[in-house]
């Protein structure tokens, strides 16, 4: 694999961005070569300041310009043609790269994927799969952003899409696909949703109907399928969620001998938890249904992240998750014939 890393994109970039990718580099066998991306000042200042040497398999590539987390995506990545982000995508167009990673403005990264390398056949849209740990197992949540405004069909491809990450990411041999809606009836919903609900139902995948937040996070379904409006909404909130219960602990052990105590005893578990739902585990959420490996990491990314995150591009690459989507979705669409152009 040779992977280009946007070394500028994030809120920690390009120190832990530069870590992260170095040390990658450095332990998996499968990465041949990665591209660091970025101003290359700032990037050397980072190896420096760090006391990193560049690998033989690092190689610095000169991006003068950086598209902010404010700007408008699609705007910023026509006018900003030398921008780490449109560059890092521009060498898996040129074919010098696999692969892209970036953690800066989502927007940006699926609009340069989506102008610079298309859709994949049969895709309509590209859609972000994220992985959200749950009691039971984690399941995949698709769209969690990259598409807000979505037809029926487009909302069966993120299903067809999630079904074949969950099945060769996750090792889950038949997954279960739910769409996320107000209600688990078939009549509830936005126009949109009940359209899809009875395509889906045709769709030959192990679609089991409606889910709403209870189920997604009780194990109900390995797949839960929205618009990215929606997904994006369910994932922030699911973040802030997660940090608003930790602070309420921690309130209310301090000050409180026994609940200290308690809390004393019970630090190896909440620390296993705290690993469990760490997102850097995942390193990153795959944008997909575009022409190449896209890998989009969190704002927040630190070198755990990325060093993750590029291990998940290898997994991508290694199970043809892209070549799977076509052909499923190839699949899906011969299954429901005319209904597939409505």
């Amino acid at each position: 694999m040779r992977i280009a890393v946007d070394a500028a994109g994030g809120d920690f970039a390009p120190r832990e961005i530069v870590a992260g990718a170095v040390r990658a580099a450095v332990d998996y066998a499968d990465v041949e070569k990665v591209y660091l991306v970025g101003p290359r000042s700032s990037v050397e200042t980072a190896l420096a300041e760090q006391r990193l040497t560049l690998p033989e398999k690092v190689q610095l590539v000169e991006a003068s310009e950086v598209i902010g987390m404010g700007e408008p995506p699609a705007a910023a990545v026509r006018r900003k043609r030398n921008s780490s982000v449109v560059r890092t995508v521009g060498l898996v167009r040129e074919g010098r790269a696999d692969a892209a990673f970036s953690a800066g403005n989502t927007g940006a990264m699926v609009a340069a994927a989506t102008l610079g390398l298309g859709r994949l056949p049969g895709v309509s849209r590209p859609a972000i799969a994220t992985v959200i740990p749950a009691p039971a197992r984690p399941f995949v949540l698709i769209d969690a952003g990259a598409s807000t405004d979505c037809e029926a069909m487009w909302l069966v491809e993120f299903a067809v899409m999630g079904a074949v990450y969950a099945r060769e990411i996750l090792g889950v041999e038949n997954p279960r696909v739910g769409l996320v809606s107000v209600g688990e009836e078939e009549a509830k919903g936005n126009q949109a949703t009940r359209a899809a609900f009875g395509l889906l139902e045709r769709s030959g995948m192990n679609f089991r109907g409606n889910v709403e937040a209870a189920g997604m996070f009780g194990g109900e379904v390995d797949v839960a399928v929205c618009d990215g409006f929606v997904g994006n909404v369910i994932l922030k909130t699911a973040e802030s969620v997660a940090d608003s219960v930790a602070a309420l602990f921690r309130e209310a052990v301090r000050g409180n001998p026994v609940a200290a105590l308690g809390g004393f005893l019970l630090r190896g578990t909440y620390r296993r938890m705290r690993r469990r739902c760490d997102p850097a585990l995942y390193g990153g959420a795959p944008l997909l249904g575009v022409k190449g490996v896209c890998l989009i990491g969190h704002g927040a990314s630190r070198a755990k992240a990325v060093y993750n995150a590029l291990r998940v591009v290898c997994d991508l690459e290694v199970h043809r998750v892209n070549q799977c989507i076509v052909e499923e979705v190839q699949k899906v669409k011969s299954r429901l014939g005319d209904s597939a152009d409505e």
